[in-house]
């Protein structure tokens, strides 16, 4: 893949995504992206062989993005869901090998709170540290097998409403640095981002190195250009920390605008939404290239 790749979570168009929208590989392709972000299959949803012939025949890379719960959650007090969480990293190295992936991002430390329909409760200090301690070893535990498969662990700050153990750039810092290992980074989406940063550009340059994935939102989650993102000072962050790694684009649609009706969740699509898709890679991609040339 070239630098800055560019590609869209497979959510954009189907949720799980199965064999039968292996035809979207070439879809995907043929509107200019160089690869899809594929959520960690679970059993029985997809045939790795088969899912990796497939995006070569169509010229298309992979990530892929982790699906914890509150049972594959490292920062768990309870040592099964604790180990059930190293466990099942170990799973998403294994599956990102199989499809040739090099990356694996997400809440990778667990905990979810909306989508586990649960709020979230005071933490006592040293309930707290033992959180962050539980978290680090997970990771470290499972860096070097990442590491040996050629693998990066993309670790995904949540915004405060999604997760009460790692909201902030800081945050993922202070646990990224702590794993001190070069297999784990970190996941930045701008999305999240926009409810938890003073400065998107700023984080950006705090996360440095360390950035291991980006994911392109709108503060809206719409497609990038309709919201009110700065692209041009994102990309410029980007430019000056010399991130050349991949960048997903996860636009979720929201076609019904009436009082009441839920908006935080996933929607299959209501039109053909290849010229927005289009249209939106071409923007990115334009202020991608005016940063890195800026005079």
């Amino acid at each position: 893949m070239t630098a800055n790749p560019i590609g869209i979570i497979s959510m954009q168009f189907a949720r799980p995504f199965t064999a039968e929208h292996f035809p979207l590989f070439e879809t995907i392709k043929g509107l200019g992206y160089d690869f899809i972000e594929l959520l960690v299959p679970e059993s029985g949803e997809l045939d790795l062989g088969e899912t990796r012939a497939a995006l070569e025949a169509a010229g298309l890379g992979v990530v892929l993005a982790a699906r914890v719960n509150l049972d594959r959650n490292l920062s768990s007090d309870d040592p099964a869901r604790s180990q059930a969480g190293v466990d099942y990293l170990r799973t998403c190295i294994e599956t990102a090998a199989a499809l040739g992936a090099t990356i694996v991002g997400g809440p990778l430390y667990g905990s979810p709170l909306v989508f586990a329909g649960r709020a979230p409760k005071p933490v006592e200090e040293a309930e707290r540290l033992a959180r962050k301690d539980r978290c680090i070893a997970g990771l470290q535990a499972v860096a070097g097998e990442a590491a040996d498969a050629g693998i990066r662990l993309a670790v995904e700050p949540l915004n405060r409403f999604e997760t009460d153990v790692c909201s902030t750039i800081a945050q993922g810092l202070d646990l990224v640095e702590a794993v001190d290992r070069p297999a784990v980074g970190l996941m930045l989406d701008t999305f999240h981002m926009h409810m938890e940063e003073a400065s998107l550009a700023e984080a950006i340059l705090a996360a440095d190195k360390h950035i291991a994935h980006f994911q392109a939102n709108e503060n809206h989650r719409g497609f990038i250009g309709t919201g009110a993102t700065d692209w041009t000072a994102v990309c410029r962050a980007l430019a000056e920390v010399g991130y050349a790694g991949p960048i997903s684009l996860e636009p979720f649609r929201r076609d019904d605008d009436r009082f009441g009706v839920p908006i935080a969740h996933w929607r299959p699509p209501h039109e053909d939404e290849s010229e927005k898709l289009r249209a939106s890679l071409a923007l990115l991609r334009g202020c991608l290239a005016m940063a890195g040339g800026r005079r």
